[in-house]
Parts: C-alpha cells; structure tokens; sequence
C-alpha cells in the first residue's frame, strides 16, 4: 500500500473516532498532498461532507485538478463522482467496492482512470461500521 491512500485510511480512522462514518480521502499533486478529508455527515449534521467533498473543500482553489489523483477509501457515491468528474480529476483510486459499488461506471465513461484496490482493511472498516450501525450507513448511501 503506498503512503497516499495510507493516509486516506487514517483519514478515515479520524472520522471513526469521531463517532463517523470510517471513509477518508486525500487529493495529491505531483506527489504531495494537498487536501485530506473524512466522512463528516454525522459530526456536522450536513448531509453533502462526505470524505471526498471535505477533501475538495480542505485542498481550497487549486485553479486546475487535471493533474491530480484522488484517493478514497472507499468506491466514490454519485455526489463524489460527480465533484471528480466536474473538476476534471483524471485519476482514482478507491481502498475497495466490495461494501458499497459506488459510481465506477460513471466516472469512467468521463474519461476518469479508476483502480480498486480492494483492501482487506477498508473493507473491514467498512464492514465493522455497516454491521454496528445500520441505520447510520443506510441514511448515508440514501436507503433508509
């Protein structure tokens, strides 16, 4: 595992601890890190600051994205693509999919370069929280 998506993992263990939703991200360009973010739905009562939105907001005006690869821990919903696609970031790569398939298809077929790496750790994170907090994770992906 490189150091960039380590550190959406600990973005995300951030969030965990604040009694969140575990999903970090990281926006990098040419090889530093310049955003960091985690799921803050619940910390912050706002239903649009997922991981990868409060990574966007954190990283501020950058003027062009297009050289810029976003790690998240978890397969980007609709709301994120959307932001990726919107901003022109070419590059993704998601920690897993497994618990939540997210919107690949759509970011791909505008040109965005997606690799899962199906994580065991994301996908535990991911799995410990669903189970422990059902409700929690369906209001977050719309299905309650």
């Amino acid at each position: 595992m490189n150091k960039y998506m380590q550190a959406a993992i600990d973005q995300a263990k951030i969030g965990q601890s604040k009694k969140g939703i575990p999903i970090g991200s990281v926006l990098v360009k040419n090889g530093e890190i310049i955003g960091v973010g985690y799921n803050k739905r619940i910390q912050d009562n706002d239903p649009i600051t997922h991981a990868e939105i409060d990574c966007l907001r954190n990283a501020g005006r950058i003027g062009s994205y297009k050289d810029t690869t976003l790690y998240s821990t978890l397969m980007p919903c609709y709301l994120c693509a959307g932001a990726i696609v919107q901003f022109g970031i070419k590059k993704i790569f998601a920690g897993e999919s497994e618990t939540f398939p997210g919107a690949k298809e759509f970011m791909q077929s505008h040109g965005v370069e997606v690799v899962d790496l199906n994580l065991e750790e994301c996908k535990t994170m991911m799995n410990e929280f669903i189970k422990n907090n059902p409700e929690l994770w369906n209001e977050d992906i719309g299905e309650l």
